[in-house]
């Protein structure tokens, strides 16, 4: 098959779209025939030399993927040769197929296609598992997540509206505080000129940026609110003042996807498929593409990402 492949940690142009051995599914593995995937910020890390993939997965970027099942590692059950599925992945997707363990795969949700259904994995097993299974959100709270306009955002505010919470989010621009209105996002913060914290307080946050958000953030929560930080954008080191943390009774989650073990992720797929999918085919909840490159121009799409002009998710078909 064809991947693409990291040369050496650098810019976008040292991924390079080649010949690699085919992947073989191990037990309880499914191979997919991937139709497409998706770029997300660790591609980004991974291809920088900051963020390798955990022991024993796939070298290759691409954290979801879409596809059709090609073949059932032993003791698969509940799949045949030929479904249309997308999956959660610990690396691969960047390729023409992939072995994936049986519990990280979905059903192309009706009403999506093919291709779009690569947008979804990442995307909402991050916000599913932060923001609802570790953060708790319910109908009523307020919810901010930031980066709007990402991935993580369009998905974010959609799910959160969707549960009934108060949605807001911060952006740096006009066009994606438009946008962002439309997928239900009721209160919008331009992060250039405004300050967050005077829009809360905000029950459940979802941060990717560290370091550099960790004081405001925490001053930005409500009593018992809770504070989920997925990413480091902004930096790994920061002071926290334990005092106010204290005084609000707030709780602080550091937390990953890709390094989970097996049982966790298949749990949190599970879950995904109960309470996410019915809202994604009844329309109530949709995968937001910006666009869609072929993966042989995955350098292109990395320079898009990292420009952050992007809204939603960018596409690599085969």
């Amino acid at each position: 098959m064809h991947a693409i492949v990291i040369r050496e940690p650098g810019e976008p142009d040292v991924l390079e779209w080649t010949e690699v051995p085919d992947p073989q599914p191990a037990a309880g593995e499914i191979l997919i025939d991937v139709a497409a995937s998706a770029v997300n910020r660790a591609d980004v890390m991974q291809r920088m030399g900051f963020y390798p993939p955990p022991s024993g997965a796939s070298e290759y970027p691409g954290l979801e993927a879409s596809g059709r099942i090609s073949a059932l590692g032993e003791g698969v059950t509940g799949w045949r040769v030929g479904d249309e599925v997308c999956a959660l992945l610990a690396g691969g997707g960047y390729a023409e197929r992939v072995a994936v363990p049986a519990g990280q795969v979905l059903p192309v949700p009706k009403g999506v296609s093919l291709v779009e259904a690569a947008a979804l994995p990442e995307v909402v097993c991050t916000v599913w598992s932060n923001v609802f299974m570790l953060g708790g959100l319910g109908a009523g709270e307020t919810f901010l997540v930031h980066g709007g306009g990402s991935g993580i955002g369009t998905m974010a505010i959609q799910l959160a509206r969707a549960n009934g919470a108060t949605v807001a989010c911060t952006v740096g621009s006009a066009e994606k505080a438009a946008r962002v209105r439309e997928l239900g996002a009721e209160i919008v913060v331009n992060y250039r000129d405004e300050d967050f914290v005077a829009s809360g307080p905000f029950d459940v946050i979802l941060d990717n940026m560290g370091a550099k958000y960790l004081a405001r953030n925490v001053e930005a929560l409500a009593p018992d609110g809770r504070l989920m930080v997925i990413g480091l954008q902004g930096g790994t080191r920061a002071e926290l003042d334990m005092g106010a943390l204290l005084g609000k009774r707030a709780r602080i989650h550091g937390t990953g996807l890709r390094s989970r073990p097996l049982d966790q992720k298949s749990e949190i797929v599970a879950a995904v498929r109960e309470h996410v999918w019915p809202l994604i085919e009844s329309g109530d909840v949709r995968p937001v593409v910006d666009r869609t490159l072929p993966v042989a121009e995955a350098a292109e799409a990395h320079r898009v990402l990292e420009s952050s002009g992007h809204i939603g998710k960018i596409l690599l078909t085969m």
